[in-house]
């Protein structure tokens, strides 16, 4: 079973539409990364998956409507927001004891656990905390309850390398199996893509790609060439092209590589290729 299933999705504020007919499904054990720009929707597709705003079209989290039934949904379903929102006035104990006493799922020994390593004690106070730790703490919490996804929304934002790679690491080692799954928003394609499975590009509220990271590979492709080029086959059509001082950079998608290897060097293009490439399209209204 689909853990997210979204379908015609749509969502209006007054007479503009902020999401169009959005189609998604997230399953067990994957990473998924739901990339685009400022303004394309990211977060207000995420409001409905958290039912926090009201919508048209489908949407079930777990097999529960998430704005009738959130309660239910939420035992499976933990989300860390773009600004940590804990209280600063808290000391950690008191943070601690007040999560264990109020979310069922709550282990205080694995939170405690995965403090260990960390410059947090339990006597400090949140407001104490760098940026970092905050996050640090924020995260150690979410992963102390055992649910089977996690929402993150552009969760790294502002954080410096290497707290952002300890992050990332503490994502896959102590929650990410096969059985769970992660959804996270950012617009900052480098800060995720080492650890995605899976990418959701979204522009102007349509989602305009979605690949499994196996599938980079096969589907797309990236020629490089210093040739002024017409192609004869029509075919051969990009979905994308750079021009830079001394060659070309074309971006291909579903096209057999033989194809193109007389014009250049042929290579797998990056996210960041392929994000820019899909902002670079015009979105049909």
């Amino acid at each position: 079973m689909s853990f997210v299933s979204v379908s015609k999705l749509q969502k209006k504020y007054g007479s503009k539409t902020v999401l169009h007919n959005v189609d998604l499904e997230i399953g067990p054990g994957e990473i998924v990364g739901l990339i685009g720009p400022n303004g394309a929707g990211k977060s207000t597709l995420l409001k409905c998956i958290m039912g926090l705003i009201r919508y048209s079209g489908s949407l079930s989290v777990f097999g529960h409507n998430p704005f009738s039934n959130r309660t239910a949904m939420l035992e499976k379903m933990s989300y860390i927001a773009d600004v940590a929102s804990l209280p600063n006035w808290m000391k950690v104990s008191d943070l601690l004891k007040f999560v264990a006493d109020t979310h069922p799922k709550f282990d205080m020994a694995r939170a405690r656990e995965l403090l260990v390593d960390t410059p947090i004690t339990e006597s400090h106070r949140v407001e104490t905390l760098s940026k970092g730790m905050k996050t640090r703490l924020h995260l150690a919490i979410i992963l102390a309850i055992n649910t089977d996804l996690l929402i993150l929304d552009e969760p790294t934002l502002g954080l410096d390398v290497l707290v952002r790679r300890d992050f990332q690491d503490r994502l896959v080692q102590d929650y990410y199996n096969q059985q769970r799954s992660i959804l996270i928003t950012t617009h900052q394609i480098d800060e995720v893509e080492s650890i995605l499975t899976r990418v959701v590009f979204i522009k102007e509220g349509r989602i305009t790609m979605d690949f499994k990271i196996a599938d980079l590979k096969t589907r797309y492709a990236k020629l490089v060439t210093d040739q002024n080029i017409v192609f004869s086959d029509p075919t051969l059509k990009p979905i994308y092209q750079r021009n830079l001082p001394e060659k070309t950079e074309l971006i291909f998608v579903d096209v057999d590589p033989a194809k193109l290897a007389e014009y250049g060097e042929i290579q797998t293009p990056s996210l960041e290729d392929l994000f820019v490439a899909t902002n670079s399209l015009t979105v049909e209204a």
